[in-house]
């Protein structure tokens, strides 16, 4: 497995190790570099990248760097380094846009308009907001969560790269650990994207942003389509 590893997957590999173990060190890493609404005072342009190398946890990097290590090499191979490196990040700031699209529904909804900044008081210092609008205290931490809770990871771009791999090789058996058979991409990787647009709407699963991982999965679909990538069978 690592014997054959590509010239991008490994360097996105020992960045993410090395900003995860760097996180642990500097605990404040995820608030300056993980990604914030654009209305929020919190919010940086750099953030737009850097989140991809945030993580929440070890149980996140490892699915993220197991799915990379295990599919990245093979789409590198097809697409070449420059143009799978391009389809990693676009994949990743795709699902961005997806999430702002969801946030900013979430705020009209309470708010009547898509910033809700000037209802808001910030504390800089302690990264933790109050409001100055008669909201439900549900509402209020949603507004709470999408203004001061910073979005991490690299999940929209690993989402990317399935869809991608589902797409050049649908009738590839996949053996899954947790499955006792092997089961075609075709139909593991849609399962999987359904099941993140099912927890997306049902708001199941705690501050995971599901659809920002079908975000991911779209562009990766949509760049595949404009860059006239053949399809597998």
């Amino acid at each position: 497995m690592f014997s054959n590893l590509t010239p991008v997957v490994k360097n996105l590999l020992i960045i993410n190790i090395i900003c995860f173990i760097g996180s642990a060190i500097f605990t404040q890493a995820p608030r300056f570099f993980g990604v914030y609404y654009p209305d929020s005072p919190f919010f940086h342009i750099w953030q737009i990248i850097t989140y991809m190398f945030m993580h929440g946890g070890f149980g996140h990097i490892f699915f993220n760097m197991f799915s990379l290590l295990m599919f990245g090499p093979i789409i590198e191979q097809i697409l070449g380094s420059k143009r799978f490196l391009n389809f990693y990040l676009i994949c990743g700031i795709g699902a961005l846009i997806l999430q702002y699209g969801v946030q900013a529904a979430e705020i009209y909804n309470i708010v009547g308009t898509i910033k809700a900044s000037n209802f808001l008081n910030f504390d800089m210092l302690h990264n933790r907001v109050t409001a100055d609008l008669q909201v439900s205290q549900e509402e209020f931490s949603t507004l709470a969560s999408i203004y001061a809770t910073p979005l991490v990871g690299a999940s929209g771009a690993i989402y990317g790269l399935l869809l991608a791999f589902a797409y050049l090789y649908p009738n590839m058996s996949l053996y899954l650990m947790f499955i006792p058979v092997p089961v075609k991409a075709k139909v593991f990787i849609p399962i999987l994207i359904l099941i993140e647009i099912y927890l997306g709407f049902s708001n199941s699963g705690g501050s995971i942003a599901h659809l920002a991982h079908v975000g991911g999965a779209l562009f990766g679909y949509i760049l595949m389509k404009i860059w006239g990538i053949r399809k597998g069978y």
